[in-house]
């Protein structure tokens, strides 16, 4: 990176050379990348903010949602994060951030679609009505579904961005009046990236980003095209009221004891443990904390999860991914001797239990590497 470009850098994102170096290594770390990972997205950043031609463009659309994607994305510090996003790339058309409007900005939106074909990025923010030939979503005279086709003929990689673009959401749900779909459902000869949740955490779609504008691929993905870096793990392996699960301590209703001390919110139909996100990892807006759901004692939604947000009551026990929930055990203060037991000392005893099996996991696998490494000799 040349002296240049980080005093633009310093100026447009009030960050010293530390501080962007910091947080680019943080983003290539959260994606299980190296240090020579997060030296290349620093220099692709500081390159292609000295350089508007280099910034790939980006066309994104609007269908049915609430803005929450869009919302979430320009509430995000440590740099404000639409100015790190807009030294990246070049936001020829948003919906709703537009300056222009009417025919000038549609004009403009398929002037830099026809002039970077298959160079540009589609980002996808809501679902897409299908009924009736999508009439219920209409944009400049054009469905939301005509809008879509299009941009993604020639597009070089599609996110969609928010359970809505993702799955639905919630206009999918029920009886669906307008045949609501996600968009892997309208393109289906195309691959599109699955960033869900509701609102989606900014830093899994910055990422995703800075991924692609580095080294020109997407991050690696699940069997349901959410990267894995964001969307690898249960919430319930991270949440800090694991301990409590393990140790059977429960939250019975909004507002007693257990609820008041943190206890795990399982009981009150937490969907953390059928819920791939990193929610409790990462949390939102970076004003610490607990700013995610189970953080501030309402159970997880499991709106980044098909199938399970929008769809699975909020009542409704949990799906336990790991291992069977201690479901049948007794009240914490009806357990022979738990009298005199912290809430303290019974989280120590579920972290201790995990450590165990922890140590009993590696163990086992070390010897199976070892059989392994006898056989073979």
């Amino acid at each position: 990176m040349t002296t240049n470009n980080i005093e633009r850098l310093q100026q447009r994102l009030g960050l010293s050379r530390r501080e962007f170096l910091k947080f680019c290594t943080g983003v290539a770390a959260t994606m299980g990348l190296s240090t020579e990972a997060a030296l290349a997205m620093a220099e692709t950043v500081a390159d292609q903010a000295a350089n508007r031609k280099k910034r790939p463009p980006v066309i994104w659309l609007h269908g049915q949602e609430c803005t929450g994607p869009s919302e979430t994305l320009l509430r995000s510090e440590h740099p404000t994060l639409e100015r790190l996003l807009l030294d990246m790339i070049s936001l020829d058309y948003h919906q709703t951030l537009d300056c222009g409007a009417g025919h000038q900005v549609e004009h403009m939106k398929d002037a830099s679609m026809a002039a970077n074909k298959g160079k540009y990025l589609l980002v996808i923010e809501g679902s897409i009505p299908t009924k009736d030939g999508g009439i219920y979503c209409k944009i400049a005279d054009k469905t939301m579904l005509q809008h879509t086709i299009e941009a993604a003929e020639h597009a070089a990689a599609i996110v969609a961005f928010g359970s809505c673009a993702s799955w639905g959401g919630v206009q999918s749900v029920g009886i669906n009046p307008t045949e609501a779909r996600g968009a892997q459902e309208i393109l289906k000869d195309k691959l599109v990236v699955n960033i869900p949740g509701c609102p989606p955490n900014p830093y899994n779609f910055l990422a995703t980003v800075m991924h692609f504008v580095t080294f020109g691929n997407l991050p690696e993905l699940d069997d349901q095209n959410r990267p894995k870096f964001a969307y690898g793990r249960l919430i319930h392996e991270n949440c800090e009221r694991r301990p409590h699960f393990d140790a059977g301590r429960f939250a019975m209703e909004f507002g007693d004891e257990g609820h008041q001390q943190g206890w795990c919110l399982y009981k009150l139909g937490c969907k953390g443990p059928e819920t791939y996100a990193n929610c409790p990892a990462v949390e939102f807006n970076d004003i610490g904390g607990g700013t995610w759901p189970v953080g501030v004692g309402h159970p997880c939604f499991g709106c980044a999860e098909d199938g399970v947000g929008f769809t699975k009551p909020l009542f409704s026990l949990a799906d336990v991914k790991t291992h069977t929930p201690p479901n049948e055990f007794p009240l914490i203060d009806q357990r022979e001797g738990s009298a005199s037991a912290s809430p303290g000392a019974s989280a120590l005893a579920g972290a201790v239990v995990g450590a165990a099996v922890g140590a009993g996991a590696m163990a086992a696998k070390k010897m199976g590497t070892d059989s392994d490494n006898s056989d073979q000799g």
